[in-house]
């Protein structure tokens, strides 16, 4: 069975920019080092990418916080991440979830038996999101995600996020 880590944008802007958390600054060492942990051919990686124009989006009306924006420094992977990451394969995703990454990820479970482990931020908008996605793509696939490795927007949006995602038969690390 092959292994692969999620790491979802764990971007300047989720971390100490425009939506960042001291939750999020604290797991920035421990997702690295969790990074470090696999392979590098089995590390996977999305980074929440807008344009200029997001205030203007579904998701910039309920959300008017510009953040992320392509090109920006808040846009940027942690230097630390994007170190321990190394030649990871990125995809850049417009909204929460990322089809193309659970498309990629259903077509490498054709071919051989997979195991996925998600990790960053945020747990409780795009962790889920993901999980979920991927679940629903891949239902007989494992999921784990490890909390020490995730925050959420809020210590409760956390925690709500973990419930839902074990309530979906994704294993959540003790």
């Amino acid at each position: 069975m092959r292994k692969k880590l999620i790491v979802i944008d764990m971007q300047n802007d989720f971390i100490n920019g425009a939506l960042g958390t001291k939750e999020a600054e604290a797991i920035v060492d421990r997702v690295a080092e969790k990074i470090r942990s696999y392979p590098e051919a089995d590390r996977i990686a999305t980074m929440d990418t807008h344009g200029p124009h997001y205030l203007k989006t579904q998701e910039g009306k309920h959300l008017p916080v510009e953040h992320c924006i392509r090109g920006t420094e808040g846009w940027q992977l942690n230097p630390k991440i994007k170190e321990a990451l190394g030649k990871a394969l990125i995809y850049e995703k417009p909204t929460f979830g990322s089809t193309d990454l659970a498309r990629k990820l259903s077509e490498m479970g054709k071919e051989e038996e997979l195991e996925l482990e998600l990790c960053g931020l945020c747990t409780d908008i795009c962790v889920v999101s993901n999980a979920l996605l991927l679940k629903a793509v891949m239902p007989d696939v494992p999921i784990f995600v490890d909390p020490a490795c995730c925050a959420g927007v809020t210590p409760e949006g956390h925690e709500a996020a973990l419930k839902t995602m074990k309530a979906c038969q994704i294993n959540i690390a003790e």
